[in-house]
């Protein structure tokens, strides 16, 4: 008679407390010996409440509040909502105001990018490569800093235009930046697709084809590395783009060696398209006049954040203060992905696939589930769950 063996799984907690994530997520990993045969994530450790925090605010608060969603995509946030607003308002903002808006977030895509490419070579255990590329980002944060007078939340939008204008002593700035950085830039894109250590951790690693991403529903440069030709920038073309077309970069490979390439590479069209505004920046004001009250109505916008689709939903009641606001960050999108290509891989290799979709926990976590014993579902009110929350921690604390 022979003896049946029963398999017994391993499994492996990763988070939300982890020294690989830089901020709090879930991974529960199964593996055989060094092999991944599951993995299942859970989120919602960085919930803050924002979407319901709206709610109590007007429109102009709001603005400074979605900027904060995330530190490194603060003004594609503000931008998404701008444009949503003022389509209900039926106010455009004037040609100079949406330039420098596509100016600010080409600036800030080189910025989230190239920090993107410290933690990913940080992952890999490439050091030097993650601390040349934040020295080298000190660059594009000075830029920012010097044009809008801050170097994370950057709040150059405003209702109706943005505040901060371009001079020629500024532009002059930008042009010789945006030299030393193409400069740099070239270099990381040899050191990437040509270091042998480097290759072992990213050559044939996290495969994705273009139907797995399609299906999966993946956004952004995660997407266009499995050749998925998908650009909000260039398919539905908003603010100033229609004026200063985008070339959609793509590779076919779908590992995590596309991933580094085309986000090097859509730093460069970054750079092509900061000169090509600059070089004709529109004349004319910088905002219009925004009503107070927003008129009855709701509506959805589309942008390209440095991590792929942002999509806002607004809904407006007639008063100064929204009815609802629904945002959709990409790393919602792509988080599916690293559940599924972690599966095969070895567990070593799980880090640098959940870096390759860049992800951002605090941008995508947007509700929590309170679990109570014999409640029924309900949704509380903002001041309601603060004082839940007072009460909790009296009770723990007393």
């Amino acid at each position: 008679m022979e003896e049946q063996q029963e398999v017994e799984q391993f499994m492996v907690p990763i988070g939300p407390q982890h020294p690989a994530l830089k901020e709090p997520g879930h991974f529960l990993i199964t593996v055989d010996g060094e092999i991944v045969t599951n993995a299942v994530v859970r989120l919602g450790y960085a919930h803050r409440g924002i979407e319901k925090a709206t709610e109590e605010r007007n429109w102009v608060r709001n603005l400074y509040l979605l900027e904060r969603i995330c530190g490194i995509c603060s003004h594609i946030h503000a931008t998404a909502y701008c444009l949503g607003l003022e389509r209900l308002a039926e106010v455009e903002a004037p040609p100079r105001a949406q330039a420098i808006r596509v100016l600010v977030a080409e600036l800030e895509r080189i910025h989230s990018h190239m920090l993107w490419l410290g933690v990913a070579a940080h992952e890999a255990g490439f050091d030097s490569l993650f601390m040349y590329s934040w020295r080298d980002r000190e660059t594009v944060m000075d830029l920012l800093e010097n044009l809008t007078g801050n170097r994370v939340n950057y709040s150059a939008n405003v209702l109706g235009g943005v505040k901060c204008d371009i001079d020629i002593v500024q532009a002059d700035t930008i042009f010789m930046a945006l030299e030393f950085l193409q400069e740099r830039t070239r270099h990381y894109l040899d050191v990437v697709t040509s270091d042998a250590m480097f290759l072992q951790r990213t050559r044939g690693i996290g495969v994705m084809t273009r139907l797995q991403a399609e299906v999966l529903g993946v956004v952004g440069p995660t997407a266009r590395a499995s050749g998925v030709h998908r650009d909000i920038r260039a398919e539905a073309p908003y603010s100033a783009y229609p004026s200063y077309p985008v070339r959609v970069v793509c590779e076919e490979k779908g590992d995590l060696e596309a991933r580094f390439v085309v986000r090097i590479n859509e730093l460069f069209e970054s750079y092509r398209i900061i000169r090509l505004i600059l070089e004709d920046l529109p004349p004319g004001e910088l905002r219009e006049k925004m009503p107070r009250r927003i008129r009855e109505g709701e509506t959805v916008s589309r942008v390209e954040a440095p991590r792929g689709e942002l999509f806002y939903f607004i809904k407006s009641n007639g008063t100064d203060k929204p009815e609802r606001i629904k945002v959709r960050t990409p790393t919602i999108c792509n988080m599916m992905s690293v559940v599924k290509l972690a599966i095969g891989h070895q567990l070593a290799d799980v880090p640098m696939i959940l870096a390759g979709i860049d992800p951002c926990f605090s941008c995508n976590d947007r509700m929590i589930i309170l679990e109570r014993s014999h409640a029924k579902q309900e949704v509380w009110s903002w001041e309601r769950l603060r004082q839940h929350g007072i009460e909790y921690y009296h009770g723990n604390h007393s």
